[in-house]
């Protein structure tokens, strides 16, 4: 094991996965990780809530396009937390380790959200993920963990591509002069 170290950042040393990574790189990723996939988490139920919940004339538009995003979203989930124990770190545990993480996405337990307030929300909420994202990026780049950049490099585009989507649906509704 001449390059490769194991761990000791309260990792359990069964946990502690060999890695050519410096100590140092790996705790970096792994906090930009991990709020990122607790994020990630949150914007998921927000869109499923959305899904379930949506009430519209455009009522099954909207719920194909939600549920296609929410399948989007929750995807993105195991890539990034499998980096995180692939270079030796640990990742979420529970709903409230989530909700301690969490920092971008807020979310909404409104009994009733209008759909184009819907959107709204997941536009913003899909800007605040992706400028999570492209700090993620910049945090593994700089500390050479090529494969979660290129991970997060697909990611990103799937964010955009959800934004891109909702923003077009955001655009049609009542916003048309």
């Amino acid at each position: 094991m001449s390059r490769l170290r194991q761990l000791s950042m309260n990792v359990h040393k069964l946990l502690a996965t060999p890695t050519d990574l410096k100590k140092e790189s790996v705790e970096k990723v792994t906090a930009a990780l991990n709020p990122l996939i607790a994020d990630t988490f949150a914007l998921y139920v927000k869109t499923k809530n959305y899904h379930w919940h949506v009430a519209s004339s455009h009522f099954r538009d909207y719920h194909l396009l939600l549920d296609d995003q929410a399948e989007s979203i929750y995807n993105s989930i195991d890539p990034l937390a499998e980096r995180v124990r692939r270079i030796g770190g640990t990742t979420i545990r529970s709903i409230s380790h989530i909700s301690s993480l969490q920092k971008v996405i807020k979310d909404d337990n409104e009994d009733f959200v209008e759909p184009e307030k819907m959107i709204t929300h997941l536009i913003a909420d899909n800007l605040s993920l992706l400028k999570e994202q492209r700090s993620a990026h910049g945090i593994c780049d700089s500390s050479g963990d090529c494969a979660t950049t290129s991970i997060l490099e697909d990611h990103i585009d799937e964010c955009e591509k959800r934004i891109w989507f909702l923003n077009s649906v955001h655009a049609g509704g009542s916003h048309m002069k």
